[in-house]
């Protein structure tokens, strides 16, 4: 029975998601950045982000020590991100909780369809939400010295 749910949550799609993060290091070029850590699973993401000059996301990388739910959520951040308005980053973190604890829909962004298996697997939710929420804390700062 585990190896059935097992391999729904790890799906061939969500692994190679997962591996994709190589193409987003962390350089010391992106002046936003923040750091997230899950108490319960201990998963750490650090991001950098960079914005243009009309304030959209330009540039983003992560280093990331997560499992694969939470490198793959990472992965679908980071291969959309640039080109979005902060608030729509931040809207859809937002989404995201609240669609893990039954309180809405999954929201608009590229690829996620791919996290809905673990929305079945409550241990998962933090590692899947730290990369929005690292994302978020950066975005915010940003926000607020502006």
């Amino acid at each position: 029975m585990t190896a059935r749910v097992s391999s729904k949550l790890y799906s061939p799609e969500l692994l190679g998601l997962a591996t994709g993060l190589a193409n987003f290091p962390l350089t010391g070029d992106l002046p936003l950045t923040s750091e997230a850590r899950s108490r319960s699973c201990g998963s750490v993401i650090a991001i950098g982000l960079a914005l243009d000059d009309r304030g959209l996301v330009s540039g983003v990388g992560m280093k990331v020590s997560a499992c694969a739910i939470g490198q793959a959520s990472a992965a679908l951040l980071a291969l959309s991100i640039r080109g979005n308005n902060p608030g729509s980053v931040i809207l859809t973190a937002q989404g995201l909780a609240a669609w893990l604890a039954g309180e809405g829909e999954l929201p608009a962004w590229p690829g996620i369809a791919a996290l809905v298996p673990a929305r079945d697997h409550p241990g998962r939710h933090g590692a899947l939400l730290l990369p929005w929420k690292a994302a978020s804390e950066a975005l915010s700062s940003e926000a607020a010295r502006g």
